[in-house]
């Protein structure tokens, strides 16, 4: 057979490959929103915790943090914002874990779909859970007084780019979810590694207004970053507020981006190696 006609077969091999690792990825998501609409609990908890921050936030600590030449309430929404996501990403850990505890994957295993499918539909259902929490913080954002200060399509780059982060925090999710194979010990590490990652960053004070050693974490957190280009996107960066001196304060939708491909680039392969491993046991 030649080349030229062995070019087409190729193609059509990859396009089928491909056509059914998504209808595979695409069942195993639709798995887990038909689970999430038969245990409401989760969507109620799930809007309930961004309604709560946001007027914990806003009506007890706007009193008492001033931010010079705004409020705080436009200072403090884009951590709220970034707090949620990067926590509502902790669901896919503690999923795996509870599937891996149930027996769940060793029925997947039986059947004729990619390994990656099932992180594939874990880490989308987590997507689609950030999402809706974004539409209600920003409708209880909007009631409190914030307000968006750019153009509707920096507005749509900034929830984008934190949904973004939290999808890739996702698949690390995944992979510790699949190490620690206990639901309890996945949301005590997401907790211990997360909490301090939010709160010691820009996310709800000035990170110049922390002690040095703290405000060197702050300012090369990851986490600071997603805030502060969150902040410039929707147009609540107070004024006269000062040039930040790292890079990653300067350059933040940059230095997000690039953290998201490298998150992705490492865990994706690591989480579908160690699916492999757990499935085959």
């Amino acid at each position: 057979m030649s080349t030229a006609q062995a070019q087409p077969g190729v193609f059509v091999g990859v396009g089928s490959a491909f056509a059914h690792w998504f209808s595979d990825g695409w069942i195993t998501t639709r798995r887990n929103l038909i689970k999430i609409k038969r245990v409401p609990d989760i969507i109620v908890f799930t809007t309930l915790q961004p309604i709560m921050f946001v007027l914990l936030f806003t009506y007890i600590y706007s009193g008492v943090i001033q931010i010079p030449g705004s409020s705080y309430t436009e200072f403090i929404m884009a951590g709220i914002f970034a707090q949620t996501v990067v926590f509502g990403s902790t669901y896919s850990g503690s999923a795996m874990a509870q599937d891996l505890k149930d027996g769940i994957i060793d029925r997947f295993r039986t059947l004729p779909m990619s390994p990656s499918a099932v992180l594939v539909g874990r880490t989308n259902g987590d997507l689609m859970i950030n999402g809706i929490s974004m539409v209600v913080m920003i409708g209880t954002g909007l009631i409190v007084g914030w307000r968006v200060h750019t153009s509707f399509l920096s507005a749509l780059a900034a929830v984008a780019l934190l949904l973004l982060f939290a999808y890739a925090l996702s698949w690390v999710m995944a992979f510790l979810g699949m190490l620690v194979r206990s639901p309890e010990v996945i949301n005590n590490v997401a907790f211990l590694v997360l909490f301090p990652l939010t709160f010691i960053s820009n996310a709800f004070v000035p990170s110049e207004t922390l002690p040095i050693p703290l405000r060197i974490f702050a300012e090369l957190n990851p986490v600071s970053a997603l805030v502060q280009a969150a902040r410039e996107l929707f147009g609540n960066v107070p004024p006269g507020t000062p040039v930040p001196d790292t890079w990653t304060g300067q350059y933040p939708v940059l230095t997000v981006l690039i953290g998201i491909v490298v998150t992705l680039a490492i865990f994706v392969p690591l989480a579908i190696r160690k699916f492999d491993r757990v499935s085959s046991r």
